[in-house]
């Protein structure tokens, strides 16, 4: 496994070009709607996956009784996951000369890895993954930022996607709790910032309340990162004056999302969809209904920042039906508003582009 010194960030390529080029190669016309994605020589998705033969390589010292059974069942994996707590609170003993059973809990780092592109990671968040004794990460962390992580340190998967734990929250907690009690350095990756939408504040809350130290580093969110890509301003003056996240997964697992459509249907701000894709269906018409315009320019980007990364632009009323025909898969990150239409990748001519704006400039 590759450290961050035998494979430095400058190696890294970005997965678009800088905006002010021409459109990706692989940019597709169509009358409504544009599908774009980067070509690729690889099909396979930069992120782990809950069944990837290479993510439970990582991971097979948790495994070493049950190779045969790559179950994630937590209960298999306790005698190792005994032993290495075991060992690393021997090792904390010899290193404060320590003859009781007793070690200087350690700390954990919640560290976000922003969008995908591993050259969007903080210098802060390379040099935690650096120190850590167990990595604890989620799907959405690419395998490009596992590859810093040093040989002699372990991994655990803990991710989840729609309807699929591989750990309960609070399994996550307790991981959490019993490598910090023995003095290890612990890090959990989680994909874009660990406070927005990554469940980051319960683990924080959880661990102070157990007298553990949590650091958290902030990563770059998805929307930020992904807009940045795309050359659209979340906010901009006479365009949009605030922008709003949204969950688009239901608190009860439905097809509806968190019934905000009424307060989110405001033509002056920009709406950025988390996890969007079960809810849109139900989402847009919500947004029409309450008043926004079907004309809205939007866009859905599928594994943005990777070289995977797939877009469709199109206008709110027809957004439902494209990312059906296109196929869009999770991660999928959803925007909706007037700024998309200031992105040069916008697939209107220009002087249909400049009377939108214009228009609603108009009319504030």
């Amino acid at each position: 496994m590759a450290t961050a010194a035998s494979k430095p960030l400058r190696h890294f390529s970005p997965s678009l070009p800088h905006i002010a080029s021409n459109k990706p190669k692989s940019h597709i016309r169509l009358p409504r709607v544009t599908v774009s994605a980067l070509s690729s020589s690889s099909t396979s998705s930069p992120f782990t996956e809950a069944n990837s033969e290479s993510r439970y390589q990582r991971e097979i010292w948790t495994h070493k009784s049950t190779l045969d059974n790559k179950s994630n069942d937590i209960a298999l994996q306790l005698p190792e996951l005994k032993k290495l707590l075991e060992a690393l609170r021997v090792s904390r003993e010899k290193e404060r000369g320590q003859l009781e059973n007793t070690a200087t809990p350690g700390r954990v780092a919640l560290v976000g890895t922003g969008p995908g592109d591993p050259e969007l990671l903080t210098v802060k968040a390379v040099r935690a993954i650096e120190k850590a004794d167990l990595i604890l990460y989620d799907r959405l962390v690419s395998n490009d930022v596992l590859d810093m992580v040093r040989p002699d340190a372990c991994l655990l998967y803990v991710g989840k996607t729609a309807g699929y734990h591989s750990r309960t929250q609070e399994e996550i907690h307790q991981l959490l709790l019993s490598f910090a009690e023995v003095g290890a350095n612990v890090v959990r990756l989680k994909g874009g910032d660990p406070l927005v939408f990554g469940r980051g504040g319960e683990e924080m809350d959880f661990l102070q309340q157990q007298g553990i130290r949590v650091e958290v580093i902030p990563g770059i969110t998805s929307a930020s990162g992904i807009a940045a890509e795309l050359g659209i301003p979340l906010t901009h003056r006479g365009i949009a004056n605030s922008v709003r996240f949204l969950t688009g997964h239901s608190r009860n697992g439905g097809t509806d999302p968190l019934y905000v459509a009424e307060n989110a249907a405001d033509p002056d701000s920009t709406l950025v969809v988390y996890m969007g894709l079960s809810t849109l269906p139900s989402l847009a018409p919500k947004l029409m209904s309450h008043g926004l315009s079907a004309e809205t320019p939007t866009v859905a980007v599928e594994r943005g920042t990777t070289t995977q990364q797939r877009t469709v632009f199109a206008r709110l009323g027809d957004l439902v039906n494209e990312v059906k025909l296109a196929e869009l898969v999770s991660p999928t990150l959803i925007v909706i508003g007037n700024v998309v239409a200031l992105s040069p990748f916008w697939p209107y001519s220009s002087g249909e582009n400049t009377f939108m704006v214009q228009e609603h400039m108009l009319m504030r």
